[in-house]
């Protein structure tokens, strides 16, 4: 399908602060491509759907403890309107008890039509509201925010570039960090002689072959120094492995000499 023909992702982010958001998604990548027509963001605050006398979303945890918990009947009212104007949705709560933000589920959910996001406060959401409202729980790191409209930005942004057509080059996403299971090789621009630092000459030959195989072998050994974890499950080739050999064999005789 062309980028003209894509319906556009719709994304419903139900939150108590939509005023956190506007900022970020009228800017940039994330504003061109709403005006592009590939990415419709809709911000409902759940305020209004609460049926207390002061419209307050929150209140004391039953069995006592510190905080404050979100009220499951605001979220579920707001999430059945939600959820009538986008019957397709995969409805998500950001929460730290959900599977981690990935490369792979970012590309996933940009596969969708619809989503519904979700942002807990305070000190959670009353469990009621997950159980019937929420169909998945995605968490983005294993630390603490002071809310879900954080989460949801990162997600929103994530998956976003995995759209056709948002990104200005349509190799973009897969050249970058995490896109294979690799950290990014260095880039370089102009000017190629910076106070005596100069640009690898590789860069500057014409040669895409080498350059490629350039990129690749600074990608392995960025991994092997920053996050030797990721080699455990990154998609190597045999090419790879041998170069990743030799990346390790450097690494280690330089410790050894300065020593």
């Amino acid at each position: 399908m062309s980028e003209s023909l894509r319906e556009p992702l719709r994304i419903n982010i139900l939150t108590i602060f939509p005023e956190m958001f506007r900022g970020v998604f009228s800017s940039s990548i994330l504003g061109r491509a709403q005006e592009q027509g590939l990415l419709e963001i809709r911000l409902t605050d759940i305020r209004p759907y609460s049926e207390s006398k002061h419209h307050n979303t929150d209140d004391y945890p039953f069995g006592g403890g510190a905080g404050m918990v979100m009220m499951a009947q605001p979220i579920i009212s707001a999430m059945k309107e939600a959820s009538a104007q986008y019957p397709r949705a995969r409805r998500i709560y950001l929460g730290p008890r959900g599977k981690q933000l990935s490369t792979p589920l970012a590309r996933e959910l940009a596969e969708e039509k619809e989503l519904i996001l979700l942002c807990g406060h305070y000190e959670g959401v009353d469990q009621r509201a997950l159980d019937t409202c929420v169909d998945e729980e995605i968490s983005i790191g294993d630390y603490i925010l002071t809310g879900g409209e954080t989460a949801a930005i990162v997600l929103v942004d994530c998956l976003s570039r995995f759209i056709p057509g948002v990104l200005g080059s349509s190799e973009s996403p897969e050249e970058e960090s995490f896109s294979d299971g690799l950290l990014e090789y260095p880039q370089y621009t102009r000017p190629r002689d910076l106070n005596g630092m100069t640009v690898p000459d590789v860069l500057l030959n014409g040669d895409h072959a080498k350059i490629r195989e350039w990129r690749r072998r600074q990608s392995l050994a960025c991994t092997a120094r920053l996050r030797p974890d990721l080699l455990k499950t990154a998609e190597l080739s045999d090419k790879d492995r041998k170069m990743l050999k030799e990346i390790e064999k450097e690494m280690s005789d330089s410790c050894s000499s300065e020593n």
